[in-house]
């Protein structure tokens, strides 16, 4: 695995690129595909961490005292934290590389745990959240280009396919974990906190082992910027954006809201229906992306704007009906909705950043995401604080509808304007 991997002159003459950008961070090519899964497992570490918060909640509102508007406030620190590591991760792993950056990341979550274990006011939790945040903000740009790294460029589609698929399967398993464990163990809101701590333990020793080289020749311009793409990347994403914004926004407020509405709907608290329903739409979002993960991406990419226009149409109906398994619908329609989104989007970066910059535009492709997924449900929480939770949410899914809706045109418009096998 060690040993570097010869360049053909063809090779460098087809990518347009000196030898060094080329081979930045890249692996040999005998790297073993068992490999390239456990790359994303620091990936699925760190998002079990971002939603297992979610299902524990309502103990914290119980003994601690908060509003469905502050709820949503400290979501929104996650996000905080979160867009601020963006600015940051991606472009210092590009330089300096995978595991300078995913090594303080992973410990930072293990503080966050530390935090959440042990917090008794909301200013513990705000803090816990913006650790989070900062971690993931890390492990979505550096994690996921440590396994476009690890796989090399004959297996990039699987590299998109495994580092969102990671991403996802994370995202749902936290909060089933903590609904389970707050239900049947000691410690509601201490015991998952200890399984996740040693979860990224593991990650730890993944990134450790991990076979990546420091970049040969990292890029030029500020530490510290909004990150973006190359010249003549942008359309790839403007596309991602389009509809991988719209899908995470729906499944923010499916976390963010969904105990609250569960609770209105069928008068239960249960953080075990809270942590499924959460589980059942992130694992919509990671089956459907091994569902359809040989189509064409543009057909991706409208599949995933028109599931979450649906989210939001059966959102509207479950609340005005408060009919619980529309709502159960709206969460996997909504995590389809992200997961092709988040899958196409990769998947075009993938096809076509060069690894110099690829962890710097993962980053930009979660910064266009996860703005909207911070702002629109904080303002849905507290908008349903003063008129109602049936009527906020109402609000919340029209507005989406048409983002939605507009994703999909955008998509549609570009036909002609990508090469074929995207």
């Amino acid at each position: 695995m060690s040993e570097s991997r010869t360049v053909s002159v063809q090779e460098v003459a087809e990518a347009d690129l000196p030898v060094p950008e080329k081979e930045q961070g890249a692996v040999t090519a005998g790297t073993p595909t068992w490999w390239v899964w456990l790359a994303a497992w620091p990936v699925t570490a760190v998002f079990v961490l971002s939603n297992a918060a979610t299902p524990l909640y309502v103990v914290w509102q119980r003994d601690i005292g908060f509003s469905k508007g502050t709820l949503t406030v400290v979501f929104a620190f996650y996000i905080v934290g979160l867009l601020g590591s963006l600015l940051v991760s991606g472009v210092v792993s590009d330089r300096i590389g995978r595991k300078p950056v995913l090594l303080p990341a992973l410990g930072l979550a293990v503080a966050a745990c530390a935090i959440f274990a042990t917090a008794s006011s909301v200013a513990a939790l705000i803090v816990a959240r913006l650790f989070t945040g900062i971690a993931v903000g890390a492990v979505v740009s550096a994690g996921m280009a440590a396994v476009t790294d690890v796989a090399g460029p004959a297996r990039k589609r699987l590299a998109a396919l495994l580092a969102s698929c990671a991403m996802v399967f994370g995202a749902g398993l936290g909060p089933l974990l903590a609904g389970v464990l707050s239900e049947t163990a000691p410690g509601p809101t201490v015991t998952v906190f200890v399984v996740e701590a040693v979860l990224l333990a593991t990650a730890v020793f993944a990134v450790l082992r991990m076979p990546v080289r420091r970049p040969a020749a990292p890029a030029k311009g500020a530490w510290i910027r909004v990150p973006g793409v190359p010249r003549g990347n942008g359309l790839q994403l403007v596309l991602g954006i389009a509809v991988f914004a719209p899908g995470i926004t729906a499944t923010s407020f499916v976390l963010s809201l969904g105990p609250s509405l569960l609770s209105g709907l069928l008068g239960t608290t249960s953080r075990i229906v809270a942590g499924a329903m959460a589980f059942v739409m992130f694992l919509t979002a990671t089956g459907v992306q091994f569902a359809v993960q040989k189509l064409r991406r543009r057909t991706i990419l409208m599949a995933g704007a028109v599931s979450t226009t649906l989210a939001m149409v059966t959102l509207i109906a479950a609340v005005h009906a408060s009919a619980v398994p529309v709502l159960v619908a709206s969460a996997l329609l909504a995590g389809a909705g992200q997961g092709m989104g988040q899958l196409g989007g990769l998947s075009l970066l993938n096809s076509a950043v060069p690894p110099r910059r690829l962890a710097e535009a993962n980053a930009a492709l979660n910064v266009g995401g996860y703005v909207p997924a911070g702002i629109l449900p904080v303002s849905a929480g507290y908008l349903s604080d003063s008129v109602g939770l049936t009527d906020g949410a109402t609000v919340f899914g029209i507005v989406l509808m048409v983002l939605a809706i507009a994703g999909g045109l955008i998509v549609s418009a570009s036909r002609g304007r990508l090469p074929e096998n995207t």
